[in-house]
């Protein structure tokens, strides 16, 4: 089922949700009237239809290639803090009846049935943050492997150390329709492209890893030449880089974080503890501190599901609302939390638009979208400098945090030993350890250079994955753990 340019997000749910079987507005309207006979707080019915290919490249040519396609409805009933779920790969008006005959059978019954709903259909929201077009069919097949091909071709040409070249690229279209009790029926389009790069090179017989890649929500034509020699400029120089690098220190020391993808140690160490779920319960070490400082004076951190194209981003969140520009904290204060439906109304706080899920088969919860911290105002070329003795962390391969306490682990792909102000020697083997409610106060400079990642983000929680973005300016933190190899 090929896309036809101009229809609209209904018309394209009409198309790939409801005209599949016998499944229709008014089947959705009577499932969720019937679930409503019932006293709950909530319900929502997600309908979706996804379709997603994948190339490799290696070995300069073509080794593999995938294409797949999921559909299916969840449907969701809440009464305070239970919830109920059911939900079927069938797109049938007999399989959403089915569910809805489920899931309300947790409602409470010693109270006023919910009243009869009409029908408000709806398209996202006013202004797009991304085309509808499906990226599937934006290159043809023979361009998709021409591309792969010049991203090998320019990788190899840098330098003739590089020995091997390994890449890829996806593409991802999903069509959602939610239909929630209120009577709201809102639909999105959701494009996603992604394109990835590893190099490997070689010299005097030691061998080191580079890795770059990215995306958005667009089209493939979003890897325009340019783009793509950023991919290869950034995985050849840190695998070139790496060849000389000398085993790291240990110990306690200055630790100055680059711009862009770092910002995955804020997602980890403070992001997920800010997410609604984990203060409601308590869970989290900001549970109940909104109002007090947690983090130093000129910190402030955002969470934006609303910025165009971004890979985080979203038209309206898994229940049907919209995204919003989230201040989490402000000037070191902490100011709020993400919420999805349910944890706002448990805590009496307003939504945010942060309600997400991996798929039809998967319950929503809180999760980020794009977080990041502002820029402060200092020149990143001053924070480096101001380091006596200490790490500069470029790029992360990735790391782990416990929620409740806060503590985390993080390994380092690409960083710089630097004594008085200057960069001497790139160093390998250096992992991050620490307490990210600490990590925040310990924040002394903040650089003026706040970049966003590239567009490679994948967010994971209670065994679901959702696509994020994260960003920072340059940050020097101080007294921060290195484990190191010497």
């Amino acid at each position: 089922m090929r896309l036809v340019h101009g229809e609209s997000s209904l018309d394209l749910v009409e198309r790939y949700l409801l005209a599949q079987d016998d499944l229709t507005w008014q089947s959705l309207k009577d499932a969720l009237n019937l679930i409503g006979s019932r006293c709950v707080d909530d319900a929502d019915i997600f309908l979706q239809y996804s379709c997603a290919e994948n190339w490799e490249f290696d070995e300069g040519s073509i080794k593999t290639g995938g294409f797949s396609i999921s559909q299916g409805v969840g449907v969701r009933a809440v009464s305070g803090e239970k919830t109920a779920f059911a939900y079927s790969d069938s797109l049938s008006k007999l399989a959403v009846m089915n569910a809805a005959k489920t899931v309300r059978i947790m409602a409470r019954t010693a109270q006023t049935p919910s009243k009869s709903i009409g029908i408000k259909a709806g398209c996202a929201q006013k202004g797009r943050l991304y085309g509808e077009a499906n990226p599937l069919f934006s290159l043809s097949s023979l361009q998709k492997a021409a591309l792969l091909e010049q991203v090998d071709r320019k990788a190899r040409a840098v330098d003739p150390r590089i020995v091997q070249v390994m890449a890829s690229l996806s593409s991802e279209w999903e069509v959602v329709l939610v239909a929630r009790l209120d009577g709201a029926m809102v639909a999105d389009v959701r494009p996603l492209v992604y394109c990835s790069l590893t190099v490997i090179a070689e010299q005097n017989g030691r061998r080191e890893v580079g890795s770059a890649g990215g995306g958005a929500r667009s089209g493939l034509e979003y890897f325009s030449e340019d783009q793509l020699d950023t991919y290869v400029a950034r995985a050849t120089r840190a695998a070139l880089t790496n060849l000389e690098a000398r085993s790291a220190p240990a110990g306690e020391m200055t630790v100055v974080l680059g711009p862009g993808w770092p910002g995955i140690l804020l997602h980890e160490a403070v992001g997920h503890g800010l997410e609604g779920d984990f203060n409601r319960k308590g869970a989290s070490v900001f549970a109940g501190r909104i109002g007090e400082r947690v983090a130093a004076r000129g910190v402030t951190v955002w969470d934006d599901g609303t910025i165009s194209g971004r890979r985080g981003s979203l038209n309206v969140d898994d229940e049907g609302n919209p995204p919003q520009a989230t201040l989490l904290i402000e000037n070191g204060v902490l100011k709020g939390y993400m919420q999805d439906a349910q944890n706002a109304r448990l805590m009496k706080q307003a939504l945010t638009g942060n309600g997400r899920r991996q798929s039809y088969a998967h319950l929503p919860m809180p999760r980020m979208t794009n977080t990041y911290m502002a820029n402060g105002d200092c020149a990143p070329e001053e924070v480096i400098s101001s380091i006596k003795k200490g790490l500069y962390a470029v790029n992360f391969a990735g790391g782990q945090v416990d929620v409740t306490s806060g503590n985390f682990v993080f390994s380092t792909s690409e960083a710089f030993w630097v004594e008085n102000g200057k960069i001497l020697y790139p160093i390998k083997g250096a992992t991050l350890i620490g307490n990210g409610p600490q990590v925040l106060q310990r924040i002394s400079m903040i650089g003026n250079d706040m970049r966003l990642d590239a567009g490679v983000g994948t967010c994971g929680k209670q065994g679901q994955s959702v696509p994020v973005g994260v960003g920072q300016p340059t940050l020097r933190i101080e007294q921060m753990t290195v484990g190191g190899t010497v």
